[in-house]
């Protein structure tokens, strides 16, 4: 089997894919990725990659400017030519933008998995879970999973283990990174402890002062010597940080590829990191990792894929914000994780090798772990683990995995409990209204199968688009929403399957109205 997988993100959500080719190997495939050309040499870190094959689209877009007859033919051409030379077998798209699914949908000869394009032009999945990825992308902070478990479901591999491990650097990079930092100090250390001050916003950066003042600290106590990595474009935020600080340090910034990158990378003892590409590369490459997520950053859908791996955030009621939103406070959760906490982590990591217990700091810490379904979890290391987005998310992961695996969604009894009764109250009144609504639906459903009559599909239309409404009202629904919207859309070709798929539906609110009452 020849297994095409497109990925036409960023350089961290294309590391991300790594267990995507892992699995694919394992069932023994050839594989092939198609990604932007901008991002080909971050495909070369990538394991398991048998061919790659760049999209040139700032070139396509700059041919449309020009004449869109030669865009268009320029575009058929490059699709000829990886279906010659890599002749795919399947295609699995992971981007759910409209031109990945036409370019699957082109290379694949018809049918995708992952995000296609049905026959007449409109958006398909292959899977729900495909569907909920892309809600939970545009829904920042209503996902429960890490986006490699996505990709990974995605991609229809089951749950077959996942294994996050990216190609190691070859040794022409690890002298030349080596030889990079000797000829910036000689000082004698034990280690190196790796320090990425850029984001991809500045809302999102740690402060460089902070960076400092940690840098001075891992120095003075543990001898670890500081390198900065970064960009060209960070190289202000080096030149910054050296002003800053008054210990011996290296700065790759702006000096690497990304081969020399993973060689950097996979020389540290630990990275300390704003929520980057370099987070991920730290990653697949086993070197651990204490992240700061910011603003609208936030772990649980794209921290670090490495059990034992930290993450920080500030201990905030509006953290993490929408991406629409505009701050009033001047985005105060970037000095809001203060420097202390990030040492105080950090020192009890160095003595013992475990990130201790601590409370107090102002920040939630979250350890990632490997829950017994095989997906990635958060564990408080700050006594977060009962509050209301960590119990609410609990409650999603179990709900969501049996739903968008096709099975009943069935609740303990107890997993509700230490919810804020007001948050209970809220949603379950928006569950009640879903559930009748679902219940006059499916009536209206019966009538129209046995007497397809104008009024009765008026009707039938109008309750599916209160159901709509109503799920988009509730922030804690808003995935259930784009949900609801794509796969009945995609069901409603056939009754019986819309009916079918409504009662799912019926099945999953009912299961978390009920959770969600008040206990004796």
């Amino acid at each position: 089997m020849r297994t095409l997988v497109i990925n036409l993100t960023r350089f961290g959500d294309l590391l991300q894919t790594q267990p995507v080719f892992t699995g694919l190997k394992r069932l023994g495939h050839s594989t092939g990725l198609v990604c932007l050309r901008n991002f080909q040499g971050a495909a070369a870190l990538l394991r398991d990659v048998d061919a790659v094959h760049p999209v040139a689209g700032e070139r396509f877009l700059a041919d449309l400017d020009r004449s869109w007859p030669d865009a268009l033919g320029g575009c058929l051409e490059w699709i000829d030519r990886v279906r010659q030379e890599f002749r795919p077998d399947r295609v699995i798209n992971l981007t759910p933008s409209l031109p990945a699914r036409l370019l699957a949908r082109s290379l694949s000869g018809g049918d995708a998995l992952g995000f296609a394009v049905d026959e007449f032009g409109f958006g398909a999945y292959s899977t729900a879970w495909a569907a909920f990825l892309e809600a939970t992308s545009r829904h920042r902070g209503s996902s429960p999973f890490n986006l490699v478990d996505l990709f990974f479901k995605s991609a229809h591999l089951g749950d077959a283990p996942r294994e996050f491990r990216l190609a190691d650097p070859a040794p022409e990079d690890v002298r030349a990174v080596a030889g990079l930092i000797a000829a910036q100090t000689d000082a004698p250390h034990a280690g190196f402890v790796g320090m990425q001050l850029g984001a991809s916003a500045a809302k999102r950066q740690w402060p460089v002062a902070s960076f400092a003042r940690t840098a001075g600290f891992l120095w003075e106590r543990h001898r670890l010597l500081p390198v900065i990595l970064g960009s060209k474009d960070e190289l202000p935020l080096a030149e910054e940080f050296a002003r800053a600080v008054a210990v011996p340090h290296a700065s790759l910034a702006g000096a690497t590829g990304l081969g020399q990158l993973g060689a950097a990378v996979s020389s540290l003892r630990l990275l300390v990191t704003n929520d980057t590409g370099t987070m991920h590369l730290a990653a697949g490459l086993n070197v651990p990792i204490l992240a700061i997520f910011l603003a609208t950053a936030q772990p649980w859908d794209t921290g670090p894929y490495l059990p034992g791996a930290l993450c920080l955030e500030p201990d905030m009621d509006c953290h993490p914000c929408p991406f629409s939103h505009q701050c009033s406070i001047d985005f105060a959760c970037r000095t809001h994780v203060a420097h202390e906490a990030v040492c105080a982590y950090l020192d009890g990591f160095l003595a013992s090798g475990r990130w201790p217990g601590l409370s107090g700091l102002g920040v939630r810490a979250w350890e990632c772990v490997r829950s017994p379904d095989g997906f990635l979890d958060l564990e408080s290391r700050s006594g977060h683990g009962g509050g209301q987005r960590a119990v609410w998310n609990r409650i999603q992961r179990a709900a969501w995995r049996r739903f968008l695996d096709g099975d009943p969604v069935v609740f303990q009894g107890d997993e509700g409990d230490g919810l804020p009764e007001g948050f209970r109250a809220g949603v379950r009144a928006t569950l009640i209204q879903a559930s009748g609504l679902l219940d006059v639906l499916l009536q209206q459903a019966r009538v129209l199968a046995a007497a397809p009559r104008p009024a009765m599909r008026a009707k039938f239309l109008a309750t599916w688009q209160r159901l709509d409404s109503l799920f988009a009202s509730d922030a804690s629904l808003c995935a259930l929403a784009h949900l609801w919207m794509h796969l009945s859309q995609a069901e409603s070709q056939d009754l019986d399957h819309f009916v079918s798929f409504a009662q799912k539906v019926s099945g999953l609110v009912s299961s978390l109205s009920s959770l969600l009452a008040p206990r004796p």
